[in-house]
């Protein structure tokens, strides 16, 4: 256990090449849970939990963590498993990503493990808890289910607030203007495509929405295969942790095909702490953008279309 702590800070600093390390742990059974360690400041042991009345159901409470008060989430009650017990016995996995701080309660970490993208699938149709994972493995032979953790957040924060009115109006003043209003957006968490559909479409522009970067891919050639790309879309909006193909992969591939070597790719992801820019250059990417600001993510997309980003 004490190598696994040792280990998440430095690994957090990583960045792969279509590679993933996943810090695998358990809900309080024997079924294995992974979530990326992008994602990961620290594991430590449950600190003492406050409470707090009328709080939402799946925060098992509050605690004071290195100064800072943070929400700690039972993330097995979040995806529908039994509420794990508040005991000595289990840990908090300390989180960033969507520009937020928070834990989540588990009963046990196992280990960090190192994988291909490709190694990640899509999760079977009737897998349990389905709607709350993103992806599936296989680490020694034994099943290890990626949860949407944007997903598990969302029950807590709420939906994200729209697009302000004015930049809603300034999309809907420059129709007719600029390149494209069409983007394609690939992201493998279902809450992530909702909101970047809901953000484009509250400033007119279309959206295509694929799952992964291998999708993705196999659309975009479709794509070329049917005329000229850049009469039917004027960017790709693309997480970078995706299943199957990550989004530097799918950049570096988009680069390598003449037809769509010029095509404009913003990397969108939930990584919101410290980033290393110069790894999206090193990609390809024309821009990075954190998740999740919905106006952000509409000035952006506007300023690419009119031409003045």
């Amino acid at each position: 256990m004490s190598g696994v702590l040792d280990e998440v800070n430095r690994r957090t600093q990583l960045v792969g090449q279509n590679r993933m390390e996943l810090l695998l742990f358990h809900l309080g059974d024997r079924q294995m849970f992974g979530i990326n360690v992008f994602k990961v400041r620290e594991v430590i042991p449950c600190p003492p939990l406050k409470r707090m009345p009328e709080s939402n159901p799946v925060v098992a409470g509050i605690a004071n963590i290195r100064g800072h008060t943070v929400a700690l989430i039972d993330i097995a009650k979040a995806i529908g498993k039994r509420p794990l017990p508040q005991t000595e016995g289990t840990f908090v996995i300390m989180t960033e990503f969507n520009r937020a701080v928070q834990g989540f309660l588990v009963s046990a970490v196992d280990r960090i493990v190192n994988l291909n993208w490709d190694a990640i699938r899509p999760p079977p149709k009737g897998t349990d808890n389905g709607s709350f994972l993103t992806a599936v493995t296989n680490v020694d032979d034994q099943l290890v289910e990626i949860v949407d953790v944007e997903k598990v957040l969302e029950q807590v924060t709420g939906p994200a607030r729209g697009v302000s009115a004015e930049l809603t109006q300034a999309g809907v003043g420059a129709a007719g203007s600029g390149r494209v209003r069409c983007a394609l957006v690939a992201d493998d968490s279902s809450v992530a495509r909702k909101q970047i559909k809901r953000a484009l479409d509250e400033i007119g522009v279309e959206s295509i929405l694929v799952k992964d970067g291998r999708e993705a891919l196999d659309t975009l050639k479709e794509m070329v295969a049917a005329g000229d790309i850049y009469e039917q879309i004027s960017m790709v909006i693309s997480d970078i942790e995706m299943p199957e193909m990550d989004g530097y992969t799918l950049t570096a591939e988009l680069r390598r095909i003449p037809e769509l070597a010029q095509l404009y790719v913003m990397l969108h992801s939930s990584l919101s702490g410290q980033f290393n820019t110069a790894m999206v250059e090193r990609a390809g990417a024309n821009r990075f953008l954190p998740k999740f600001s919905p106006d952000e993510l509409a000035e952006a997309v506007l300023g690419h279309i009119q031409g003045t980003d």
